[in-house]
């Protein structure tokens, strides 16, 4: 991925102990209720522990007591890291040879794994370049294909972020097809999974699909809509997250040249439209593609793309123990081309507050969590891990 590209859109081994790649919820009094100093007092570093990486796309948890973490890359690879003994070189997958990661935006997105010890995986079809979900073996690298999108007019824009919910429904997200515009009017067409975050079983099958979709997904039922919809209006999530605390989900959405948002949903409360493209940001983009009548979802955070940065990078909500009396309960994102360190935090009444926390290396293209909550940073070039601290300034 190029800054440029990214401007338009950013576009185990046998006996792997795998277990549940989103932390569970919070259930001390203590860590619900970190609330961290106040956000002018605070500061964010990103420090490397390690180097080697190729063209990371995903950080993903490993809560099978290990400390390790995996690491997708978008060829096609997925690598093991620790804090004790570094980055393996021997990766513990490689479906290489099924990923399209020639195009800048294309590639092996994300990756979740489900209680069950299951793996999921989201890329770009080698065969077609469809953005597709697939169950995968990492014994075998056997691929079963779940759902796929097609998406060949344009190569940006293909999302990729994989997550499960605090219901342990899994959670895909999509852009909107690429181009500049949206020229396919993906983001409020029901009738595609084009922008849009998804939601599904995985943990059934609901013949003759390989998932189940919820009975509570807020679109099933409605005729000439795809019932996965969870939420839509989307133009790039790139990176969305689950706060453990609340299940809440926090939304980068990567903006057309005008705004970069964040957005934030309630534990639940799926059907929220986002606005894109009758809007981008806090603004309206395209009047024509806006109807009376719609209510739409504002972002609970933005930023001047161009004077203020290029592509939004969507972190997690801090919920480790380490820097839960400095940090707990803020949201930390970055962008691509200025490597800010944006904290975001909801405050009692209900409203927003935001700062610059920091300065995070240029080029990040993902957050992730450890088994612990602990927050780590990989970028693409020059292909570094980083982990994250907070401190008090002064």
């Amino acid at each position: 991925m190029t800054r440029r590209h990214l401007r338009r859109g950013l576009s185990l081994v046998a006996g792997l102990a795998l277990a549940g790649a989103l932390l569970p919820a919070a259930s001390s009094a203590e860590t619900q209720e970190a609330r961290g100093v106040p956000l002018g007092e605070l500061t964010a570093t990103a420090t490397k522990v390690a180097s080697g990486l190729v063209n990371p796309t995903a950080i993903t948890a490993l809560d099978d007591g290990s400390g390790r973490i995996l690491i997708v890359e978008k060829r096609g690879v997925v690598r093991a890291y620790h804090p004790r003994t570094g980055l393996a070189a021997k990766p513990v997958l490689d479906i290489s040879d099924k990923v399209n990661g020639v195009d800048v935006e294309r590639g092996l997105l994300g990756l979740a794994i489900a209680k069950d010890r299951r793996a999921y995986v989201a890329y770009t079809r080698k065969s077609d370049s469809a953005v597709t979900l697939s169950r995968v073996r990492f014994d075998t690298g056997e691929l079963t294909e779940l759902i796929t999108q097609p998406h060949a007019e344009f190569p940006n824009h293909n999302g990729g972020q994989l997550a499960f919910g605090p219901d342990g429904y899994l959670y895909w997200g999509i852009g909107d097809g690429g181009g500049g515009g949206d020229p396919l009017a993906s983001g409020q067409r029901l009738d595609t999974l084009l922008g849009k975050i998804l939601r599904v079983d995985v943990n059934r099958a609901c013949r003759p699909l390989k998932y189940c979709v919820p009975a509570g997904n807020p679109f099933v039922g409605v005729a000439g809509a795809r019932p996965e919809i969870w939420s839509y209006g989307l133009r790039n999530p790139w990176r969305f997250s689950f706060d453990p605390a609340d299940g809440s989900l926090w939304i980068g959405d990567v903006g057309q040249g005008r705004f970069e948002e964040v957005d934030h949903l309630a534990k639940g409360k799926g059907g929220a439209n986002f606005g894109w493209s009758c809007k981008e940001g806090p603004v309206v983009f395209d009047e024509t593609r806006c109807e009376d009548g719609v209510t739409y979802t504002e972002p609970v955070f933005h930023y001047i793309s161009g004077a203020e940065g290029c592509a939004v990078i969507g972190g997690h909500v801090y919920r480790g123990r380490k820097y839960a009396s400095l940090a707990g309960g803020t949201y930390l994102a970055t962008d691509f081309c200025q490597g800010t360190a944006w904290a975001v935090r909801k405050k009692a009444d209900g409203t927003y507050e935001s700062a610059r926390i920091g300065q995070f290396p240029l080029d990040a293209t993902t957050f992730g969590t450890d088994q612990n909550g602990e927050l780590y940073l990989a970028d693409e070039q020059p292909g570094g891990l980083h982990r994250i601290s907070f401190a008090r300034k002064g």
